[in-house]
Order: C-alpha cells, then sequence, then structure tokens
C-alpha cells in the first residue's frame, strides 16, 4: 500500500478525527478515543512475539536471535507476519501496554487520543494524545499541546515519547524542540516496562516543559526581521550544497520558505508578521504542507520520525541561536 499503512482485512491500520488524512485512508471518530477505543479503531488489538531462529532444511537453531512476529491468532501460522530479527535481550511492548503509558498522566479511561496507526507489516506503531490547555503565542495564535508515543516492532528504534505542539491555524507539527533534550527514549531491554512505568514521573514536568516552550515562542515573535535576516536565517536551515542539483532545491527550499514566511498560514497576524517566529512557521508550513506534496503518501512519516522532523527541529535550533545575536 502506497501510503505505508498496515493494511488488515481490506481496510488500513489507522483512525484519526475529525478531517479526513492526506491518504483518505483510516477509520473516522466523531470524538477523541480512549484508549480502548483508539486500540480497536486503529486495528491496533494484536500482539507481537519473540521466537527463535532455525536456520537450513535441518532446522539448525540460530544462537541468540529471535524473529518478531506479529501474531493473527494464537496460534502461529503462515500469515503471520516476521517484523524484525532481534537479539536476546529484546523485549518485546505490546500496544496495549503502550497505550497504558498514558493512563498516569490523565487518568485512565481519558477521551484524549486523536490519531493512532501503524506502518508497513506493523513495525512501527504511533499514537497522539492531546494534552489540557494550549499555548499562547502572540494575539490569538494558539499551540495545542500533544504527546506523541512511537514504538517499533523490528528492533531497530526504542520506544520515544516526545512533546510535539500543533500550530492550530495551520496544522503545522511542530517536533522541533523534542530532539534538544525533550525526548524520551525507552530500550527495549528487560526493565522497559519498569521504565515506562517510572516514565509518567518525568512527564510530571509536561508543564514546566510546555511553558518553557510558550516562553521560547513568544521570545520568537518579539524578534524583527528584515531581508538580511531572513536569508542569513534561511541560510542556516538550508544550509549550501557543493553538488549544483542539490543546491537549486536548497534554493527552492528557501525561497519558498521566505514566501510562506511573508504569505503563510497566520503569519500576517498581529505580532506575527515579520518576526522570527514567522519565519520558523514558515519552514515549518513549506516543509509540513507544501513540499511533501510531491509524495503525500510519506508525510505522515516523515513529519515526525524522517526528513522533515529534522528540517522542523533544526529550524528550531538555528531560531535559538539567532534569538541570542538579535534581540
Amino acid at each position: 500500500m502506497s501510503a505505508n499503512l498496515l493494511i488488515q482485512n481490506g481496510r488500513a491500520s489507522m483512525f484519526y478525527i475529525n478531517e479526513v488524512p492526506w491518504h483518505g485512508l483510516g477509520t473516522k471518530l466523531d470524538k477523541p478515543a480512549t484508549a480502548q477505543e483508539a486500540i480497536t479503531a486503529a486495528g491496533l488489538d494484536w500482539k507481537v512475539k519473540k521466537l527463535p531462529l532455525f536456520a537450513g532444511s535441518k532446522r539448525i537453531p540460530v544462537q541468540d536471535k529471535f524473529a518478531v512476529v506479529r501474531k493473527t491468532s494464537d496460534l502461529i501460522q503462515k500469515t503471520d507476519s516476521v517484523l524484525g530479527v532481534v537479539g536476546k535481550e529484546y523485549t518485546p511492548l505490546q500496544n496495549s501496554q503502550a497505550f497504558s503509558f498514558f493512563d498516569p498522566i490523565v487518568g485512565q479511561d481519558a477521551a484524549i487520543y486523536h490519531t493512532a496507526g501503524a506502518l508497513g507489516l506493523g513495525e512501527r506503531v504511533w499514537i497522539l494524545a492531546k494534552l489540557p490547555g494550549h499555548i499562547r503565542v502572540a494575539g490569538d495564535d494558539i499551540t495545542e499541546k500533544y504527546l506523541l508515543l512511537s514504538n517499533s516492532h523490528d528492533g531497530k528504534s526504542s520506544v520515544m515519547v516526545k512533546f510535539t505542539p500543533v500550530r492550530v491555524v495551520c496544522q503545522n507539527t511542530l517536533t522541533l524542540a523534542l530532539n534538544d533534550g525533550f525526548a524520551h527514549r525507552i530500550t527495549h531491554h528487560a526493565d522497559i516496562h519498569n521504565k515506562l512505568k517510572q516514565a509518567h514521573e518525568m512527564l510530571g514536568l509536561i508543564n514546566t516543559r510546555f511553558g518553557e516552550m510558550e516562553q521560547t515562542f513568544r521570545a520568537m515573535s518579539r524578534v524583527k526581521m528584515n531581508s538580511n535576516r531572513i536569508a542569513e536565517y534561511l541560510a542556516s536551515v538550508y544550509p549550501d550544497s557543493t553538488e549544483p542539483d542539490k543546491q537549486l532545491l536548497v534554493q527552492r527550499d528557501r525561497n519558498w520558505s521566505e514566501y510562506f514566511f511573508d504569505q503563510g498560514r497566520g503569519n500576517r497576524m498581529p505580532g506575527v508578521a515579520g518576526t522570527l517566529w514567522a519565519a520558523f512557521n514558515g519552514c515549518t508550513e513549506w516543509v509540513d504542507h507544501r513540499k511533501t506534496r510531491q509524495n503525500e503518501n510519506q508525510r505522515l512519516t516523515s513529519s515526525w520520525f524522517g526528513e522533515t522532523a529534522r528540517i522542523k527541529s533544526r529550524a528550531f535550533g538555528v531560531a535559538q541561536d539567532k534569538m541570542l545575536v538579535w534581540n
């Protein structure tokens, strides 16, 4: 499937609320879901199991190597999918256990889940939960507060929880600050469940972290930009390339980001127009909603986990650095 969503029984393993996603797939709910509703609607009510590996027709055991299998029933079947090969230290985290991570934060049976799903054969699962309150940057420019949890069943990445603000006016996902000490990663080792139980204690700092973000966003909105500053900012976000073809793409990214700095959704609002906050959001609007139209099926993956997320993180980091000089 081109959208890279797990397909089970003819439907995409994903749910969403409100607007239909760009790929038109998934189960629509009329309101945010509880954990159990989300698991069911997203088709995530399955388990994985770690099984020993064997080589050759004589089934020789492969020492310390195991297959992680997505099971379709209590019995192993030919239709079960092998999601990855892992070592003996790898401890699976079931989908239901990943959802339960949020319970200590917001309470059991809280309707907070806005989207969840699985990619590929089920090797990556994500959950997006909305938290109470919002960030007000300038005037009516509001950013809502979300937590994103992603889990892999292929042994290639850890469980990751990170803050993911969403700017309401344009639905930019600001996964920006969360590579700068805000992401919480837990490896799939034997103590993973204990660490997840402890993680909610770390997330008791949520309000503090979002308060820090609010102050940073507001500080960005107080930095006025001019032609020299916007050129300098974008040159750092999109560095020069020594390859002519790539340099053309770099210049395209700069040009479009500058356009959205001036004309992007919400960037003409009082208190936003002509500021570093608008410059940052010009970059995020370009990479979140415009650039990836060439490859819309990968937009979600890129926005949260791939190249788009890295660009947004760099754009935020550059903005923080520039504030120290331009204030």
